[in-house]
């Protein structure tokens, strides 16, 4: 049975991988407001499972970015309750502003002030809905807890795997590369294997009142792009300004703050000197943004904290052996190849050829070379290597 079907269950294993009847299986389903997590809910619901529908509150946008909006907060909770009442299941919503703010955007405005680039919805998914929420569903005596992410959890020889989704336009395993394995033991993604425009289909179906929205484009609390303000709104007086330093010492000019800069940016200099010039290091203690050429950004290697491993065998005999990985160092580009190894004690990827422009903060997400789809965890990039070393950038 599928989770396009209603087909009465017939015994053995039902379709979230529980051996009783759906009507047996609880399942607490993550509801955004959004079309996925609506679609999934309605699926289960339609199934027989005995569903319940979270909203999680998490900020106001007020709060936060001065700006009503609607993500997260009012109108997306108005309408999780709606598609509630429309498939006939309870709904809850819990506050977890104060947790969010703490765990997602202060985390958010500390790492851009120290000058790396952070992932805020990565850490939302560690802190908040793959911790407080999970917990919260087994409290409330739930099989698992559904959600609407295009990621495939698959049972392996060892164990629950993860893998990318089956639709590689809509595949969210960058951000989801820090599931552990117990939380991967409880979750379930019933969007894994659909492509969006089945699910689009699906909403229609189950005449869902969110089946016409659109997709959120934006970092949740960021909803006008303007990471520099929410930024100052937390921390007010982070935007101090500094010098714009080229590579070879010389100051080309001053900046208004190294929270408006990333790595690889080119355009926003407004320092003029012939050559392109594009931002290859932020030094946040002394505020200081340091430019150069392009060649500059090449990358041969990656130093990874809080690496989260899903493959098999330990990372130890992994790192040990130079085992070959596929890796991804944005959401946007396909996994290259690399191979683990070790600097001192620090997890370390090598690139098999050199890589531009990676930022201290971003993700890097690894993957199984022999299918590309298995995901093997990842780590928050610590340091960069040069393409032109193999020690430790400075």
């Amino acid at each position: 049975m599928t989770h396009t079907e209603t087909a009465a269950w017939t015994g053995g294993v039902n379709s979230l991988g529980f051996a009783k009847s759906p009507a047996d299986t609880r399942v607490v389903a993550a509801m955004s407001g959004g079309v996925d997590s609506s679609v999934v809910a309605a699926m289960l619901k339609a199934e027989g499972y005995d569903v319940i529908g979270i909203t999680l509150q998490l900020y106001d946008h007020g709060a936060a970015v001065e700006k009503k909006g609607s993500c997260c907060a009012g109108q997306d909770i108005h309408d999780a309750r709606n598609v509630a009442d429309q498939i006939g299941i309870p709904h809850y919503v819990l506050d977890y502003e104060s947790r969010f703010r703490e765990q997602v955007m202060e985390d958010f405005a500390d790492t851009y002030l120290a000058g790396s680039t952070p992932i805020p919805c990565i850490r939302c998914n560690q802190t908040v809905k793959f911790s407080d929420l999970l917990r919260t569903a087994k409290e409330l005596g739930a099989d698992c807890l559904a959600t609407g992410h295009y990621i495939r959890r698959t049972e392996g020889k060892d164990g629950p795997e993860l893998h990318r989704a089956a639709d590689a336009s809509r595949d969210q395993s960058y951000f989801l590369f820090a599931t552990t394995r117990e939380q991967l033991a409880y979750i379930r993604f019933p969007l894994g294997g659909l492509p969006k425009t089945q699910v689009r289909e699906l909403a229609d179906k189950f005449n869902l009142p969110v089946a016409a929205k659109p997709d959120s484009q934006d970092i949740c609390f960021v909803p006008d792009g303007s990471y520099a303000k929410v930024v100052e709104k937390i921390r007010p007086g982070s935007g101090r300004g500094g010098d714009i330093v080229h590579l070879d010492g010389r100051v080309l000019g001053q900046h208004a703050g190294v929270i408006h800069y990333t790595i690889g940016q080119r355009r926003g200099l407004n320092v003029a000197v012939g050559e392109p010039l594009f931002v290859v290091k932020i030094d946040a203690p002394t505020r200081r943004v340091i430019v150069g050429p392009r060649e500059a950004l090449m990358t041969s290697g990656l130093l990874l904290e809080e690496l989260n491993w899903l493959g098999a065998g330990s990372l130890e005999s992994a790192a040990d052996a130079g085992a070959p990985v596929l890796v991804r160092v944005r959401s946007t580009q396909p996994p290259v190849p690399a191979r683990l190894g070790w600097q001192g004690d620090i997890p370390v990827i090598w690139f098999d050829q050199p890589e531009e422009g990676v930022a201290r903060g971003q993700a890097a997400v690894l993957y199984d070379p022999e299918d590309g789809t298995r995901i093997f965890g990842g780590g928050f990039i610590l340091r960069t290597i040069p393409a032109d070393q193999r020690v430790v950038a400075a």
